[in-house]
This record gives structure tokens, C-alpha cells and sequence, in this order.
């Protein structure tokens, strides 16, 4: 019997994607008009910073912190960190905050598995401080009863360590909570390694040749509890 369903945040509850490219291309701007930086050239600089934070530090939450990719972006071209870090980071979660917007189903889901009494978690990788600030923006956070980030757990998706903690949170045992995300291996395999049960969501559409239960939409995880 499922006690908990426990659901990823970006890409599962909402677009990341289209946040994410919306903040990106604000940011683009700035660097173009107080940096130099040719907007065209920013996102692939963008994206290294987090490929050199993760090979400097490891898969750990940190390395998805914004202040951090625009300092190292900073630094590496010899260009003042005041007033710009603080700026940049400021400006590229206003704008992902302002486009965010919750998928169709997303609030009625989490609402009507706690009407059947079943406890709502939210597992998801970053840190702590910017994933709730999100749930709080889609006005999804009164309905969530616990909630884990990679920060809190220190260990990324799919550790095991992660879903540990997911676990411990839940208040029951593995096999009793679900997991629900919209990555294969992070999300549903990490989750069916860890000894939980877990649904791959996929509104694009279903892979056949994957041999996991998958969703199309997000209501549909109430038939499978």
C-alpha cells in the first residue's frame, strides 16, 4: 500500500525548460550591455561554469547555485564582482520566478492525494532555499507535507543516500512510497534502486522499449496507488 507519494520539482511540477531559457536570455542581455559578453556567446559560457563547478567540486548541490556560475564567469574574465555577481544572480532568478507556471495538473494531484490521506513529499536536486522559493511562487508549497533537496540530503539524485532520506522524511518504509519524475535514471531508477516504487512522467509522450510505468499526466498517478 502507497503511504507517500514523493515528487521531482523541475520538469515534473512544472517547465524548467522554459523558465530556464526565458532567465537565461535576460541574462544574455546583461552581459551583453555591462559585460561585453556577446549574447549569442553567454548561454555556452553559462553552461561550462556549470561543467567546471561540477568538476571542481563533484555532483553536489552547490554547483546549480547561480551566484557561484556568475562569480566563476566573473573571475575567469578578470571583470569586477561588484556590482555584477549579485546582480546577475538577481536577475536571472526574478526572471525564472516570473515565467514559472505549474503544470495543468499539478495542484489538483497533490491536493487530491492528501484528501486520501496520503503524505506528499517533494525530492528534487540544487539547494534548499531556491526549490522552496519555487513551490511557494506556484503556490504549490502549502500542499506539500515534507520535502527533500540534494542539499539537505548531500547527495545529488540517484544516490542512494538521497532517497534515504526521502524515506525517513516519509515516515514510512521504501516499498510503501512512490516516486514521480521526469528522469529515467535519476529519478526512476535511482528511486527502484533505493528500494522504492516509481513512475517516469512523460507528457511528450510514452518510450515503449522502457520497461517502467510511465505517465502522461500528472492525475494519472492516482490510478496507481
Amino acid at each position: 500500500m502507497i503511504k507517500s507519494v514523493i515528487f521531482d520539482l523541475d520538469d515534473t511540477l512544472y517547465s524548467y525548460q522554459d523558465a530556464h531559457a526565458i532567465a537565461l536570455a535576460e541574462l544574455s542581455v546583461y552581459a551583453e550591455q555591462e559585460l561585453g559578453i556577446p549574447r549569442e556567446e553567454f548561454p555556452g559560457l553559462y553552461q561550462s561554469r556549470l561543467e567546471a563547478a561540477q568538476k571542481l567540486m563533484g555532483n553536489v548541490a552547490a554547483t546549480h547555485n547561480r551566484l557561484l556560475r556568475a562569480q566563476m564567469i566573473l573571475e575567469d574574465r578578470g571583470l569586477p564582482l561588484h556590482p555584477h555577481a549579485l546582480r546577475m544572480c538577481d536577475i536571472y532568478w526574478d526572471s525564472f520566478l516570473g515565467a514559472m507556471k505549474p503544470f495543468a495538473e499539478a495542484q489538483d494531484t497533490l491536493a487530491a492525494l492528501r484528501e486520501r490521506g496520503i503524505r506528499v513529499g517533494i525530492g528534487t536536486n540544487m539547494t534548499a532555499y531556491m526549490q522552496l522559493k519555487k513551490l511557494e511562487q506556484m503556490e504549490l508549497l502549502p500542499l506539500v507535507d515534507f520535502y527533500v533537496s540534494s542539499e539537505e540530503a548531500t547527495a545529488e539524485k540517484p544516490a542512494p543516500a538521497f532517497f534515504a532520506r526521502c524515506v525517513q522524511k516519509a515516515s514510512c518504509r521504501a516499498g510503501e512510497c512512490l516516486f514521480v519524475g521526469d528522469s529515467l535514471e535519476m529519478d526512476v531508477r535511482g528511486a527502484l534502486d533505493a528500494g522504492l516504487h516509481a513512475v517516469w512522467f512523460r507528457p511528450e509522450g510514452l518510450v515503449l522499449e522502457e520497461k517502467v510505468t510511465q505517465i502522461i499526466k500528472l492525475l494519472e498517478v492516482m490510478a496507481l496507488l
